[in-house]
């Protein structure tokens, strides 16, 4: 009967010639790779939400629909309130949509600020290719 003692440490396995494929070496680590691809990623996202705040996220331009009236075949006329800083500008794209959501009318209308409490209301006629059931202030901007 033989003894296996348990305290020695078993040896790397070694494989016959010719089988299991090519044995890779281990691999050397690149961390200025991954660095550089992080700070890339940092930097796109970075500009990106840029974008979408100059887009979408200034509070000081805020509109909202009143009411939309006079709708028939040809046209809308929509009434909105903008809060707009005072003596700036703001420019608003209003959206008209038919009964199936699609678009049939899109118009940009320039804002004054008025005299008062910041908030300027707005009634404005829109045109429409087709019948419409909304009229909607998709956003105001600061005008350019």
């Amino acid at each position: 009967m033989t003894e296996t003692h348990s305290a020695t440490t078993p040896a790397a396995p070694v494989f016959p010639p010719g089988r299991y494929g090519r044995r890779r070496g281990p691999q050397r680590r690149r961390p200025w790779l991954v660095a550089g691809l992080a700070l890339v990623t940092l930097i796109v996202g970075g500009l990106v939400a840029v974008r979408l705040y100059k887009n979408y996220g200034d509070p000081a331009y805020d509109a909202q629909v009143v009411t939309y009236t006079d709708i028939d075949d040809t046209g809308l006329t929509l009434v909105f309130r903008v809060t707009v800083p005072e003596g700036g500008q703001a420019t608003c794209v209003l959206r008209a949509r038919s009964r199936d959501g699609a678009t049939v009318g899109t118009r940009d209308v320039l804002v004054r600020d008025e005299p008062g409490d910041g908030t300027t209301q707005v009634t404005e006629r829109m045109t429409t290719t087709g019948k419409a059931m909304i009229g909607e202030v998709l956003r105001c901007v600061p005008a350019q």
